[in-house]
């Protein structure tokens, strides 16, 4: 479930009056996402998003976000605009809510990911590294190494309610990368949450990509390691290795990493999986049942720490060490 604030027709109405997007024939909430609450709506001038920003959404991150989208799309990467309003305004209030208008995009997201969908986000993850060069914004990884433990310390005398151990575990891990995180690598704006659900496919080619509520400034390969967890994993927990090389050779067909980020993969692949078992732990021991947030299993996560625990170096993720370069 993905509204978690309705709206009346006539609230929508009044919202809508100032944009140039003609009158509003019908509208309905979308049941995907996690963040923030979402409605397909068309009007006479064709299909848009109405996006409500939700109270785990910071609002003064909402220019960064919206402003990125538009200059990614100027560069290039096929992705949802904001729609300015008559008055150049993109971001207004609807029920109490930050909300915008956002343009439709056409396609779907892949429910079973093949090699050729993971050769093609590769491909647009490097080029987003590439556009976001240009972005005069930044804004910070509220979700990095450094965040890790505050949010540990909210989930870790119930851990091991999930499994007896994990506590332990987690937290051997945690101090693992706290102390070998690394530094001055290639970064700049990531998308950071590249999943399947926010990359669109027509077909087995690419259509574009949404939901840049957790862009940020970061490490290049760190995004890169989010990709490896988020698509190159089978439902039973098995690492892929063909899927692992065709997002890997993707990406370095428009973007070569370097050789420090190909040595620092690993563990980068590694906090990456504990970052998102962090969050899903948190919310699987503190929200209610029936709440607003939908809550996904950690132990998933949990079994992709424990592989890459144990990689000794990225080739095993399918990287062609040749192709990466020493500068």
């Amino acid at each position: 479930m993905a509204v978690y604030t309705d709206i009346t027709e006539a609230e929508l109405r009044a919202f809508l009056e100032p944009y140039d997007i003609g009158e509003l024939l019908s509208y309905k909430g979308i049941a995907e996402g996690v963040e923030n609450s979402n409605f397909l709506m068309h009007t006479e001038k064709g299909s848009f998003i109405l996006t409500l920003y939700e109270k785990r959404v910071d609002r003064n991150d909402l220019p960064f976000f919206l402003g990125l989208m538009e200059h990614l799309a100027e560069s290039g990467l096929t992705c949802p605009l904001p729609v300015h309003r008559r008055d150049g305004i993109v971001l207004g209030e609807l029920a109490g809510r930050p909300a915008a208008v956002i343009t439709f995009l056409e396609g779907m997201w892949p429910r079973r990911p093949t090699p050729d969908h993971c050769r093609e986000v590769g491909k647009v993850a490097a080029m987003l590294h590439l556009s976001g060069r240009g972005f005069d914004r930044s804004r910070k990884n509220a979700l990095s190494v450094r965040a890790w433990r505050p949010l540990w310390n909210q989930s870790a005398a119930r851990a091991d309610e999930v499994e007896p151990g994990l506590s332990r575990e987690v937290e051997a891990d945690l101090e693992r990368l706290e102390e070998n995180w690394p530094d001055g690598l290639p970064s700049g704006v990531i998308h950071a949450d590249l999943f399947p659900d926010n990359v669109f496919f027509l077909g087995e080619t690419l259509s574009g990509v949404i939901d840049f509520y957790f862009a940020c400034n970061d490490l290049f390969a760190y995004d890169v390691a989010v990709c490896l967890n988020a698509w190159c994993f089978e439902r039973d927990g098995a690492f892929n290795m063909t899927k692992g090389l065709a997002l890997l050779s993707g990406y370095q067909s428009v973007r070569p990493v370097t050789a420090a980020e190909a040595e620092a993969l690993p563990m980068l692949a590694h906090g990456a999986a504990l970052r998102f078992f962090l969050t899903r732990l948190y919310d699987w021991l503190n929200v209610p049942d029936g709440a607003m947030v939908v809550k996904k299993d950690p132990m998933e996560y949990l079994r992709y720490m424990r592989f890459h625990r144990n990689i000794g170096s990225a080739a095993e993720y399918g990287l062609r060490q040749s192709g990466a370069e020493s500068h």
